[in-house]
């Protein structure tokens, strides 16, 4: 696919998707979430990516959505839409970042409002410049969460700081992201990327690309489970399958011998046949 809102940039097996619409402060459009799910699945098919670097171009990460078309922006049923098959098209972009097969760092560069933070919840590392500002402002504009964000955020921040955020829609500080959780490091400007993509190198260089995959499912699909005995069963099944794999043959080898693993198993064909098991 031909990307126009967005750029996707490989290099040393860190995929950088940018959101690319820095005169309109990187403001989601259908055509950029198009774009993302496209990116994403790429990436899942190409195994020479090991993980993702999210950012924005200029000095914006992302405003939310483009309120270009005014009042009647949230109004869908201009697309013959009705209530009953509507679907959120930041929703379904979250939806495809939960099930992605590979680990995805989200760069907040600048401000992030809207669908433009909530879509990081499902990401599974945010960091932070010292310039951006966050806000999950969508009582302030007359709507509700997007992004599937409010199943995301609370297990995330907590159900309080959720709320005070949400019901307030309040923009605030990097600090107070970091101090809640909602973002692991807050940087100057200058290392924000720097440090997204040491994080990503060391994912890429050390680690088994189905291991990665599979633990990232693990660790994201088991926020629902109702009894630690499903993660047990699940985990069960699965060192039962990786056990006789090469990367697994690999990972102790490796360790004993002294020296770096040379994984060989791709995510795009490798995975076990009961994956996705959700």
């Amino acid at each position: 696919m031909e990307y126009t809102q967005i750029k996707y940039e490989v290099s040393d097996h860190i995929l950088t998707i940018t959101l690319n619409r820095p005169e309109k402060l990187n403001a989601v459009t259908g055509t950029m979430e198009r774009e993302l799910i496209s990116a994403f699945d790429a990436a899942d098919e190409d195994d020479s990516v090991r993980a993702i670097v999210l950012t924005g171009a200029g000095r914006a990460f992302c405003a939310g959505a483009d309120l270009g078309s005014g009042g009647t922006t949230f109004d869908f049923t201009k697309d013959a839409n009705n209530i009953e098959t509507h679907r959120d098209g930041g929703g379904i972009v979250a939806l495809r970042i939960y099930d992605l097969k590979k680990p995805i760092i989200a760069a907040i560069n600048g401000p992030a409002a809207g669908e433009g933070i909530t879509m990081t919840l499902p990401m599974d590392i945010r960091l932070a410049s010292e310039a951006a500002r966050m806000g999950f402002v969508y009582a302030r504009r007359g709507i509700v969460f997007e992004c599937c964000g409010s199943w995301f955020l609370p297990r995330i921040v907590g159900v309080s700081k959720a709320a005070e955020w949400a019901y307030s829609g309040k923009v605030f500080s990097a600090q107070e992201a970091l101090s809640s959780g909602l973002v692991s490091e807050v940087l100057a400007p200058e290392d924000l990327m720097p440090r997204a993509r040491e994080i990503a190198r060391e994912i890429a260089q050390n680690t088994s690309g189905i291991s990665v995959a599979l633990n990232r499912q693990l660790l994201w699909k088991m926020l629902g489970a109702d009894h630690p005995r499903e993660a047990h069963k699940l985990e069960s099944k699965l060192l039962f399958w990786i056990g006789t794999r090469d990367d697994a043959k690999e990972g102790v080898n490796s360790f004993l011998e002294k020296r770096a693993p040379d994984f060989t198993m791709r995510p795009s064909v490798d995975m076990p046949d009961f994956y996705p098991w959700w």
